[in-house]
């Protein structure tokens, strides 16, 4: 039987990247499927190396199992010490503000970013964040991966352009340029240009993928949701949802431009050869995954990530039943709801 080849495009959210893990687990397990590239940012990002490494190691056992390994390691280096601890906090509740109301070591981080910059309370820029990862993953593997591309998100901080970095450059600096948050951590140089977090210009980019030649199928694994009924009135929640909307720009002024160049070749006014049709898919909860200024401190423990990975196997699995039959032939997200008109009956649905 022949696999259907897509290729998958991971949000960054902090902790909310457990979501991710499950929803991958469960893809990774359909043997009707082929990943054959994945673009991600922040959390995103390191989901995709992990993924990328474990693959490399052992197909996609050797993927899931990778994954395991590196969610339960963040929560146990989570556990290990105080000032392990007080980093990996801030950048897993970095979308959930409200957070540092129950967690008196992430409250001094919170209340230190107003002040200071990293800079000034972190000048040997020490960050465990890197530390976890370099423990956890084998860069040499994913650097080897060669059925997977990869693409991963950083912002030039000196032009406000994103930087995509590919497989064979990819190092333990360049995931932490991608998931480099300013207000915590300096910014991330590489060959002597400042990074900070990709979400900021692609949550994730989709781009890259148009020129992925084995498929057009782009599903995007999405945490932060583009839609929220009401305005927010507490400064917890107005914050949260600044967030969400700042990190969904690029990712719907992407899919405005998808639509747009989908319109052109149904209408014959652009040549085909040289442009592409992309189908695009929403693999989600289908409603935020957190409510907005909520947080909790069990966020870095190992059974809140076990409750997210569920819950994004789950969403896989829905995913799955609902849509595997429309992948290489047609969209099941309705970009002409979200930027045109109503949804067509009993066809797409639109991103949220």
């Amino acid at each position: 039987m022949s696999k259907k080849p897509l290729s998958l495009a991971l949000q960054g959210g902090g902790a909310l990247g457990a979501f991710t893990w499950g929803a991958l687990d469960r893809l990774l397990e359909d043997e009707r499927l082929e990943i054959k590239a994945i673009s991600g940012s922040s959390a995103g990002a390191m989901c995709a190396v992990v993924l990328a490494e474990g693959f490399a190691e052992g197909g996609a056992a050797g993927a899931r199992r990778q994954l395991r390994q590196f969610w339960e390691g963040v929560a146990a280096a989570g556990r290990s010490n105080p000032y392990r601890r007080t980093p990996l906090i801030a950048f897993l509740h970095s979308f959930q503000p409200a957070w540092i109301q129950q967690n008196y070591l992430a409250l001094w981080a919170d209340m230190a970013s107003r002040v200071a910059s990293p800079y000034d309370f972190n000048p040997l820029n020490l960050n465990p964040l890197k530390e976890v990862l370099e423990e956890l993953v084998d860069f040499e593997r994913v650097r080897a991966c060669e059925e997977i591309e990869l693409f991963i998100g950083a912002t030039n901080v000196e032009t406000g352009r994103g930087r995509i970095f590919r497989n064979g450059e990819l190092s333990a600096d360049h995931v932490m340029a991608s998931a480099c948050l300013p207000q915590l951590f300096q910014a991330v140089t590489i060959d002597g240009t400042p990074y900070w977090d990709g979400g900021y210009t692609g949550n994730p980019a989709l781009f890259p993928l148009f020129g992925v030649a084995a498929t057009r199928d782009i599903v995007i694994v999405q945490i932060n949701p583009i839609e929220r009924a009401g305005a927010p009135r507490s400064a917890a929640d107005i914050a949260a949802r600044v967030s969400e909307i700042t990190f969904n720009a690029s990712l719907l002024n992407e899919l405005r431009a998808i639509d747009f160049v989908g319109r052109l070749l149904d209408q014959h006014r652009l040549p085909e050869e040289r442009y592409r049709k992309m189908l695009i898919h929403n693999l989600s909860e289908g409603a935020a995954l957190a409510p907005l200024g909520i947080g909790t401190d069990l966020n870095t423990e190992l059974t809140f990530f076990h409750e997210l990975f569920e819950k994004g196997r789950a969403a896989a699995e829905i995913w799955l039943g609902r849509h595997f039959d429309a992948l290489g032939e047609r969209s099941t997200v309705d970009l002409a709801a979200m930027f045109r008109a109503a949804p067509a009956a009993g066809e797409a649905e639109p991103l949220r």
